[in-house]
């Protein structure tokens, strides 16, 4: 077994959505944007430029175009040139990627390594043609995993495949796509290991049996980290294997939040024994327990600072809705004012047109009235009126004018009430002086039984 590093910086699988840029010149596709918005959350690039241009390099083929801005990022040349294979020391004060990786051991004894040797123009010959085979079959059919269509359907079917093949006891899978586990473990500030299962490998089988499905290792992984896993002959297993370029199997990532971007922070790759494996993932645990704590500690302040600044927030609502209820009182006062002022006013001018109206009735009235007859006239009758304010009036009349021009003429008179009736003083009696339905015309003063000389009462019915 060999341990290495792979890079002088580490792979950054943001989770994050970035906002668009504006519109290029050339609109594009709602495939391509799809495409330019993906390789953005996978590669953790801000400058939507640089997404676009990069996939325009390559063809839009996203899988490709994520490689390579892997490999700027490693140090590495394209992956359209692989370079050959050479060993790194382990550096993990360098923040690089800590790799384990454990190889097949090698031939022992006479026995071995003649059968090693028996076998390997075979094994040559096999993987050679294999090979060709496949290179071949790129050009007539190409390889249907380069389109994810259904990535939560590749992730469930390959877990129900693992578990018919291997039983149910086994670490707890993440039952979504690749994205959603990486923003899980994001917004959880947790480990996620990411385990691709090659079918065909054969080590697959072994790994399953006595390292993955321990008790030991379920126990761990379950208690410390998400577990998320897929087939590489599933697309959506296919898309991450293209990302994280494994060189071997059974691989193992081991990828938290760091920077503020989702990161490899460890590889672990070949035929790993349980005590190894949890040992090896403690250390890497261990080694960038630091990095979690930070971002812990970081988004502990800013969910502080948020709270903060909602609180603020909430407090100036709360002033300015008071600041706006005093508004709203006061402009309602002013509105009540206004109308009790204008109310007021209205009266004043009703009043004002009545009293107006009252007194040009009191001169026609006035004007109406017959003349006095004189002292000498024997059918006058002198009538003197006691008013309510206590002055007294007098007037004659004759024995056969109506009681309406008694009536109308103390109308006529400033000092008379707006409303009033006409009393006798003993026996006390209302004089009939008006209409009514049941007598229309109202009697003479003989009729209605006054002598040549009266005193009548002005009896005040405003209030009534």
């Amino acid at each position: 077994m060999s341990y290495s590093l792979v890079g002088p910086t580490t792979r950054e699988l943001d989770g994050g959505m970035h906002q668009m840029a504006a519109p290029e010149e050339q609109e594009l596709s709602q495939a391509q944007t799809e495409k330019l918005l993906q390789f953005q959350d996978l590669t953790g690039l801000e400058s939507m430029d640089q997404c676009r241009r990069t996939l325009e390099q390559h063809n839009w083929n996203i899988e490709a175009a994520v490689q390579d801005r892997l490999n700027e990022q490693e140090g590495v040349p394209s992956v359209f040139n692989p370079p050959p294979s050479r060993p790194l020391q382990v550096n993990t004060a360098d923040h690089r990627v800590y790799s384990y990786i454990v190889s097949r051991p090698q031939p022992r004894g006479l026995l071995g390594w003649s059968y090693y040797l028996i076998m390997l123009p075979f094994r040559l010959t096999y993987y050679t043609l294999l090979d060709v085979f496949r290179f071949a079959l790129r050009f007539v059919r190409p390889d249907p995993r380069g389109r994810v269509t259904d990535p939560v359907g590749d992730v469930v079917s390959f877990i129900q495949t693992f578990e018919e093949k291997y039983g149910r006891s086994h670490p707890v899978f993440y039952q979504g796509t690749y994205s959603q586990a990486l923003n899980d473990a994001k917004r959880e500030l947790r480990y996620l290991l990411v385990y691709l299962h090659g079918e065909d490998h054969q080590d697959t089988d072994e790994f399953c049996r006595s390292t993955l499905c321990t008790e030991e290792v379920v126990t761990f992984i379950n208690a410390r980290m998400l577990f998320w896993a897929c087939s590489t002959s599933k697309p959506e297993g296919f898309r991450v294997s293209q990302a994280l370029r494994e060189n071997t199997y059974p691989f193992l990532a081991m990828i938290m939040l760091k920077d503020r971007k989702m990161t490899v922070v460890g590889r672990l790759e070949g035929l790993v024994q349980p005590e190894d494996l949890i040992n090896q993932l403690n250390f890497i645990m261990e080694a960038n327990q630091t990095y979690l704590v930070s971002e812990r500690l970081e988004r502990e302040e800013r969910n502080q600072t948020q709270v903060l600044r909602q609180q603020q927030d909430e407090a100036y609502l709360m002033s300015l809705r008071a600041d706006q209820e005093k508004d709203r009182k006061k402009r309602e006062e002013q509105e009540q004012k206004r109308q009790e002022e204008e109310l007021v006013l209205q009266s004043a001018l009703a009043e004002e047109r009545k009293r107006r109206n009252l007194e040009e009735e009191k001169e026609r009235k006035s004007e109406c009235l017959p003349q006095e007859p004189p002292a000498d006239d024997p059918e006058s009758v002198k009538i003197v009126f006691k008013l309510p304010n206590d002055t007294r009036v007098e007037r004659r009349f004759l024995f056969d004018q109506s009681l309406t021009v008694i009536y109308d003429f103390l109308f006529s008179l400033k000092e008379t009430p707006e409303k009033y009736q006409i009393v006798t003083n003993f026996p006390r009696r209302v004089l009939p002086c008006l209409p009514t339905e049941e007598q229309p015309n109202p009697p003479t003063l003989k009729e209605a039984g006054l002598s040549r000389s009266e005193v009548l009462f002005v009896q005040d019915l405003t209030d009534d």
